[in-house]
């Protein structure tokens, strides 16, 4: 009877494995194409879809890579994603910390990685549900396979939101201090990384305490975070 039971217990085990396999082929194959943007950049994004269909405006200048000043690239990094080199994709840590938070009741934090931030704004909505996650989990994995880690941060720096109707760093260093992104500061970069957990809120000059806190930390994170300018 026992062995009949683990017989049993066996083939279902199985069962959810090919299930899961399956469903993660599935899911592989209905997520978009992402080695066009090896070489290639974006026509638009979810983002811009979604004011579109609302009529609202967004002003978007993307830029390569070389044009945007290593302040802000370290900024963003050290803001959103503190160990996006060493990871592949997700934040193994991060998503712990996020689930022990949930658990005791403390303020929930994000997990999400540059990665899945940009899979987010590239093609999905801002939907919590199973789905979109797996979606952008999938999308995430294939973006970290296809892309450089440089080519990864130039996509997300171009396509994140920075403030109303601002979407890219561009259009961000030119709106809020009248400069291109290649010359932005240091102090400049903070609070443009600063405004990102919530951009409608905490872009420069909104005058929110809790922005101006999380601007103090990013500087403190990029004086202790030298080391990575070298990767930048």
């Amino acid at each position: 009877m026992i062995r009949k039971a683990l017989r049993w217990l066996g083939l279902g085990t199985i069962l959810v494995l090919m299930t899961t396999a399956g469903g993660l082929v599935l899911l592989f194959f209905m997520t978009p194409n992402v080695d066009a943007l090896i070489r290639t950049d974006p026509q638009t994004t979810s983002l811009i879809k979604q004011a579109e269909a609302v009529g609202q405006r967004v002003t978007w200048i993307p830029v390569p890579y070389e044009a945007i000043s290593t302040d802000l690239k370290l900024a963003v990094v050290v803001a959103e994603d503190f160990r996006f080199f060493l990871h592949g994709g997700f934040d193994h840590y991060e998503i712990q910390a996020a689930t022990k938070d949930a658990v005791t009741g403390k303020r929930l934090r994000g997990a999400s990685t540059i990665t899945q931030q940009l899979a987010r704004n590239l093609w999905l909505t801002q939907d919590r549900t199973v789905t979109r996650k797996l979606r952008e989990a999938m999308l995430a994995w294939k973006l970290e396979r296809r892309l450089s880690k440089r080519r990864i941060l130039e996509l997300y720096l171009n396509t994140a939101i920075f403030g109303p109707e601002t979407l890219g760093i561009e259009a961000a260093a030119q709106r809020y201090f009248e400069v291109p992104a290649s010359k932005i500061t240091k102090d400049q970069a903070a609070q443009l990384a600063a405004s990102l957990p919530a951009p409608s809120h905490w872009y420069p000059g909104s005058r929110s305490p809790r922005a101006g806190r999380h601007y103090q930390r990013i500087l403190d994170r990029m004086d202790q975070a030298a080391g990575l300018r070298k990767l930048l």
